[in-house]
């Protein structure tokens, strides 16, 4: 189903007909996750960007999440990234640590965005916002946003990788695979 959506812009110009004139889309990686942090991103872009081949990040491989992620890195008139460790996580609940990770990331943008698009959820900023179901397939600065998050995360758990070699960190990155599982209960 949701290779049947369509990443566009649709979203941020019903924001900036609002009178938003930046516009961030924000998201998360790490949710599902039994090791490393959650982590956030938003993105604002400017208008009428296109990034062609940008989808959710989910959906890509390595190669093009990398090459995607340097022309966001570029284009974008605002990144900012936030982690939420496990043991906060274990503390308050993923949900919440979700929450403070976008809200986290968001407080840190520079210039500070007036309309927020999120993935699936809302946050405690007075910035206004627009929840999106499905936010990271239907709206580039989502998307963005996802793909910023996902390779920052990913990049962290090959270098913990290098610190934990017996989970295998680099080929899963710290999802409940069948290979993880094992390895957690075998160390």
């Amino acid at each position: 189903m949701l290779r049947t959506l369509v990443c566009g812009d649709r979203y941020e110009r019903a924001a900036r007909a609002k009178g938003a004139t930046l516009v961030a889309g924000v998201d998360e990686v790490g949710r599902g996750a039994l090791f490393g942090p959650v982590v956030a991103a938003p993105v604002i872009l400017p208008p009428q960007t296109t990034l062609p081949g940008l989808l959710d990040s989910k959906q890509l491989t390595a190669a093009p999440r990398e090459r995607l992620f340097a022309q966001i890195q570029s284009l974008a008139l605002a990144v900012s990234l936030a982690e939420i460790d496990a043991a906060t996580i274990d503390r308050i609940n993923i949900y919440q640590a979700t929450r403070l990770a976008m809200l986290t990331a968001v407080s840190q943008l520079s210039p500070a965005p007036h309309h927020l698009l999120i993935d699936a959820m809302r946050i405690d900023h007075p910035c206004p916002q627009t929840s999106i179901t499905y936010g990271d397939s239907l709206s580039i600065s989502i998307a963005a946003a996802s793909v910023i998050a996902k390779v920052h995360r990913d990049n962290l758990m090959c270098q913990l990788d290098a610190q934990f070699p017996q989970y295998g960190l680099a080929r899963h990155k710290g999802y409940g695979t069948a290979e993880h599982r094992a390895a957690i209960l075998q160390h």
